[in-house]
């Protein structure tokens, strides 16, 4: 007996573990977008290419910094010969040192390099901007799968919803008209046809399961929750959000997508380099400096030698070889002014598309709203002449099953205006924006 209990305790602790792990987490738009913003590996991976521009910047930025050496040696010497050659006949040998230190300072400073190292400087800067750029895209990227993501999971919860509604009003059909067929009322194969929209229904119903369970998956993945963490849609928030003033041109969008600003700061860049190639047809120019010091010891020893001037380096044979590197950063710059150019098309249809595409959204929320009020209106007249005889059951279902239908595409025209909306400010630059998280 105690054995039994026992059992009992463990079947009902496995039980409340199992209903802990799979309760709903409701979660907003708003905190979805933020939480994948703070965690997704895209974003962190952007945030760090940024990151390594802006060290390549500074990089840069120190060539136009003087270069300081400094050189020391000590070195112990064997026995050296050494012959001073001098007008004495009778000279004394020289006493041979043994040790040697040596020390070395040298300075230089570039004064004129045929502009190579500012233009580095701008080619660099613009890299760095364009990258920022990049990562912005990516952010809004980011953004917009969440959008997806959780107006899908919406879907799915809410077609679960009106199915289990539904599966509910069939089940009961079915128990009435057992009875109904028990007595002799209706024919069996009323009672077939009512337990076949069950059996139909069900397989809905097991279909909407697996689309939230991987819809679900797909989202936690995204937000790096963990996978046995069931998101539930806050229905009120996502319903509030507010789907006004929506882009009507493409103005904005050529003003504000980041891939096409990340486009036009390369351009930069690369008109940056071409400035660094022609650098090659100039001379350099550098301030020399320097100090030395030497000790031989018994020897000589050399103090403040210190010395200074002017370098000037020439490369005359880059005169000739230099003209490839020149055409080459004008052949790149002219790459990049083309895919500017095919990328600004590529933006006017998107931008046109997500328009007529959100057009067509509300368009079709109206008409699902008329129509069901319509199937409302045709299930309940069907039914009432069902009830009274004047209709089979074939009409029946066929009324109820378009009652359902016209409930669930209402449900979900209503988040497909949310979904076009949110990919209409995304092809138009503007989703960071409406989120108000532009940095995180």
């Amino acid at each position: 007996m105690k054995i039994s209990q026992l059992m009992l305790f463990g079947v009902f602790f496995i039980g409340i573990s199992s209903i802990e792990a799979q309760e709903k987490t409701s979660l907003t738009l708003d905190e979805a977008v933020k939480m994948a913003w703070e965690k997704s590996n895209e974003v962190t991976l952007a945030n760090t290419k940024v990151n390594s521009k802006k060290y390549e910047l500074q990089t840069v930025k120190n060539n136009q910094y003087p270069d300081l050496k400094i050189q020391g040696q000590y070195q112990r010497l064997g026995k050296a010969s050494i012959d001073m050659h001098n007008d004495e006949a009778n000279a004394e040998p020289t006493a041979s040192p043994d040790r040697a230190m040596f020390g070395m300072a040298n300075l230089s400073l570039p004064i004129f390099s045929g502009f190579k190292i500012q233009s580095s400087i701008d080619a660099y800067d613009n890299l760095y901007e364009a990258e920022t750029a990049n990562a912005a895209k990516t952010k809004e990227d980011v953004a917009l799968r969440v959008i997806t993501y959780y107006t899908a999971l919406y879907k799915a919860q809410k077609t679960l919803d009106l199915l289990n509604e539904n599966q509910k009003q069939a089940k009961q059909r079915v128990t009435d008209f057992t009875e109904l067929e028990k007595n002799g009322i209706i024919p069996r194969n009323d009672l077939l046809k009512a337990q076949l929209l069950v059996s139909k229904t069900q397989l809905s119903i097991d279909e909407a399961n697996n689309n939230i369970n991987n819809i679900n998956f797909y989202l936690v993945t995204l937000l790096k929750l963990d996978p046995s963490v069931k998101i539930e849609v806050n229905e009120g928030n996502f319903f509030s959000l507010k789907t006004t003033n929506a882009p009507t041109s493409d103005a904005l969008a050529l003003e504000s997508r980041k891939d096409l600003e990340a486009i036009r700061f390369q351009q930069k860049a690369s008109e940056a380099n071409i400035r660094v190639a022609k650098a090659g047809y100039y001379p350099s120019l550098a301030l020399l400096g320097g100090y030395t010091a030497l000790d031989l010891k018994d020897f000589i020893t050399v103090k403040y030698a210190m010395n200074f001037g002017v370098g000037l380096s020439y490369d005359l044979s880059g005169i000739i070889k230099n003209n490839a590197h020149v055409r080459e950063a004008e052949s790149r710059a002219l790459e990049v002014k083309n895919t500017e150019a095919i990328m600004t098309d590529r933006i006017k249809v998107e931008v046109q598309k997500s328009i007529e595409d959100y057009d067509l959204a509300i368009n079709q929320s109206v008409v699902y709203d008329e129509a069901l009020q319509q199937a409302a209106e045709n299930y309940r007249l069907v039914k009432d002449k069902f009830d009274n005889g004047l209709s089979d059951t074939n009409d029946l279902v066929e009324a109820d099953v378009e009652h359902l239908n016209a409930k669930i595409n209402t449900a979900l025209s209503k988040a497909a205006i949310i979904q076009k909306y949110y990919e209409l400010l995304s092809v138009s630059g503007q989703l960071s924006q409406s989120f108000n998280l532009s940095k995180i």
